[in-house]
């Protein structure tokens, strides 16, 4: 820790006589001295302390691509990231949908060559003409972009994606990790519980359905059972 606070001072001392404020590999935290502040320009909060997260989703699996404590810029990872999907899957993407710092001139050529058409308007000025089918593939691609984003807010208001209390840069990206694993197990459960359901609706719809006619009798004995009909009264009764 006396390390720390000696290189603490000295990167203070510089700044000082440099009449700086920024200085290479700067502490920010002495208990955790691998966290760099990240400038992020957001309303409220121009600076941001904490791991940088580049994740890819695929039907609304979350895929966690990479994880770095200094800032980097995302553009270069998306050849690495549909280079993984095409690993994963076999094939390219029919379609990748990013947000604006990703649509450069160099991932624009890449995916043409490839077949991938990639979400967004085209570089350069804006056309004054814009056909209907066009604005409506825009509006398809901003909605179908914007489940990565309620991802990242599915983990930090669910699964205390925001709330990384480990100290050591390993055990908190392994946390980070674990988060990103349960939201994808949620949806896994969610999925096999709807089969489930159908299966289990279907079956009993089959019970109650003959070749031509529905079977009254057996559905009046279950609402009797239910207690939902009172046979006795002949009038629907409440349920508590």
């Amino acid at each position: 820790m006396s390390r720390d606070y000696q290189k603490s001072y000295e990167q203070q001392q510089s700044m000082w006589e440099n009449k700086t404020q920024s200085v290479p590999q700067r502490i920010v935290s002495l208990t955790q001295r691998h966290i760099r502040p990240i400038v992020r320009g957001k309303a409220g909060k121009p600076i941001e302390f904490g791991a940088k997260l580049s994740v890819s989703c695929v039907d609304n699996y979350v895929f966690l691509d990479k994880i770095s404590w200094e800032n980097f810029n995302e553009s270069c990872h998306l050849k690495e990231q549909v280079e993984k999907y095409k690993e994963t899957f076999g094939y390219y993407p029919e379609s990748v949908h990013v947000d604006k710092i990703y649509r450069t001139r160099e991932n624009r050529n890449w995916c043409k060559e490839r077949g991938i058409r990639i979400s967004g308007p085209k570089l350069g000025r804006p056309p004054k003409n814009v056909s209907e089918e066009e604005k409506k593939q825009t509006h398809s691609d901003e909605c179908f972009r914007n489940a990565i984003e309620g991802k990242f807010g599915q983990a930090k208001r669910r699964f205390s994606l925001n709330l990384v209390m480990t100290k050591l840069p390993e055990t908190s990206i392994t946390s980070i990790a674990i988060t990103f694993l349960v939201v994808n197990l949620s949806k896994l459960l969610r999925q096999f519980l709807s089969l489930f359901l159908s299966l289990f609706t279907n079956n009993r719809t089959g019970e109650l359905i003959k070749p031509l006619f529905i079977n009254f009798d057996y559905t009046l004995n279950n609402f009797y059972v239910l207690k939902l009909i009172d046979l006795l009264e002949n009038s629907w009764s409440k349920v508590a």
